[in-house]
């Protein structure tokens, strides 16, 4: 499994420029007082940093951009990358520094003269996260990156303040991995072995088999994966961190390893995408993580429901009608609509065996969500404005974005069934809406929830400031962060 670059943080060593390999980096400004750093790297370059600091280019890079000298004079090194940050740069600006790093570091490793900035530790944050790379399936030979060094004038102080955000790290990465795998690879079975994997961390984590899911009545779940060779599983992980005795906070997450619709089957184009449909509980996965390894000060519990969508003489049909955990029937209009069937089961039973202080739950739920709000941003649905504007501000924090959807009776009205309780899909219009609706049937009135569909953010085309193109690990940093000012100030 891919790991967050190890980042060396260390004095300031002016005299050891000169002799270093690879790349250096080094921040300056316009019309801002050279760095220590800035100053000897331009007398060894004879001029030549000064020159690029001062030109039109320089001034046309926004703060975070970087730009680049290959092979200066002078120097050992390949290339000194000169980033543009200011001294009073933002949380987003000082990351965008980093990532202008991590984007560029290869095998000869990297310095990086951060020297007094306040924000170092971001920087460094942002340099981990964007030098990911999943090559686990390329063959040849691979060159590890080589190694990072981060100077600074109080490098202790910093290491301090950039040891939290390397578990948040670790687990944008265990999220990214897990969405990246191929479902060949990234079974059922694989996937809930690699969450037990994580008890060595002090997670207590259990697998629930199908003759438990079939004991507990989670017809919903265990219809959706009645068509595949892959078993369905649920597997709760429990972090004790808070007080004992205290109720948890509870992460719900959809984990379809490959979804191809079912009996109504999904176009062949663009299929090869939905080995991303457990990204939710991915997400999940990678905070329970997060907060193992920074041994966060809470009580919370993480489950997924494992399933694989597939055609097959035992599927389930449309017009099935199966029965939920809570006791509820659902007409099954359309088997691509599944993830919500997952859910619906999951969340009851963490309610029910849990009673938690509040629930999310994440899902590439629909299609309907990236027409409404594109790849920018995750759908927010909820019950509780409180909680829901905790995690708005969590995720505006962490640049991660998120809208609110409405949600309302009018909506709930379209899951009227002829033969059953409810239906499963309300219609194309409102589609994530009414999925949203679908879920709350299933979360008790004094349970503060938050939908959160994913489907638009969770694996991208293009890259972005902190990740290559394909999975994002969007919602580790956002719910990490809402689980700390929330549950451990």
């Amino acid at each position: 499994m891919p790991k967050p670059l190890p980042i060396q943080f260390q004095a300031t060593d002016l005299e050891a420029l000169a002799g270093a390999k690879g790349r250096i980096a080094v921040l300056a400004d316009v019309d801002q007082p050279a760095s220590p750093g800035f100053k000897r790297l331009d007398r060894l370059t004879k001029g030549a940093l000064a020159r690029a600091a001062g030109s039109e280019a320089f001034a046309r890079l926004k703060p975070g951009d970087a730009m680049d000298l290959a092979y200066p004079p002078g120097l050992a090194a390949d290339a000194v990358q000169l980033i543009r940050l200011p001294k009073k740069a933002d949380q987003a600006q000082a990351r965008k520094a980093g990532s202008a790093v991590g984007r560029t570091h290869g095998a000869g490793g990297s310095l990086l003269l951060a020297e007094g900035h306040a924000r170092a530790a971001d920087i460094a944050f942002g340099l981990a996260m964007r030098a990911y790379d999943f090559d686990t399936h390329k063959s040849g030979e691979k060159s590890a990156p080589g190694p990072v060094t981060l100077m600074a004038t109080n490098p202790e102080a910093v290491a301090k303040a950039a040891a939290p955000m390397a578990a948040v790290a670790e687990g944008v990465f265990f999220t990214r991995d897990l969405v990246n795998e191929p479902a060949n690879v990234l079974t059922t079975h694989d996937f809930a072995a690699r969450l037990a994997a994580m008890q060595e961390l002090g997670l207590d984590v259990e697998i629930l088999e199908e003759e438990e899911l079939t004991k507990l009545g989670m017809g919903a779940l265990l219809g959706v994966g009645q068509g595949s060779e892959s078993p369905s599983k649920v597997v709760v992980m429990q972090w004790h961190g808070g007080k004992k005795g205290d109720a948890p906070f509870a992460l719900i997450g959809k984990g379809v390893v490959f979804d191809t619709g079912g009996i109504s089957i999904k176009p062949a184009g663009g299929m090869e995408d939905m080995t991303m449909d457990m990204g939710g509980a991915g997400v999940v996965a990678g905070v329970m993580r997060t907060l193992a390894l920074r041994k966060a000060k809470a009580n919370v519990v993480g489950l997924v429901g494992l399933v694989e969508n597939m055609p097959d003489g035992r599927a389930q049909r449309p017009g099935d009608v199966v029965k939920s955990m809570k006791g509820d029937t659902i007409e099954v209009i359309n088997t691509d609509a599944e993830g919500r069937l997952v859910l619906a089961d999951v969340m009851w039973y963490a309610q029910e065996r849990f009673k938690p202080t509040g629930m999310i739950d994440l899902a590439t739920l629909t299609g309907a969500i990236i027409i409404a709000l594109g790849h920018e941003n995750t759908g927010v649905f909820s019950n509780n404005d409180d909680l829901c504007n905790a995690f708005l501000a969590a995720a505006k924090s962490e640049g991660e974005g998120a809208w609110r959807m409405p949600m309302g009776d009018a909506y709930d009205a379209k899951l009227k069934s002829r033969i059953a309780d409810m239906m499963n899909v309300g219609g194309r219009d409102g589609g994530a809406i009414t999925a949203a609706q679908f879920l709350q049937r299933f979360v008790k009135p004094e349970t503060p929830w938050c939908h959160l569909d994913i489907a638009g953010t969770a694996l991208l085309k293009s890259d972005t400031t902190l990740a290559p193109k394909g999975a994002t690990g969007w919602g580790v940093m956002a719910l990490d962060r809402l689980i700390r000012e929330r549950f451990e100030k």
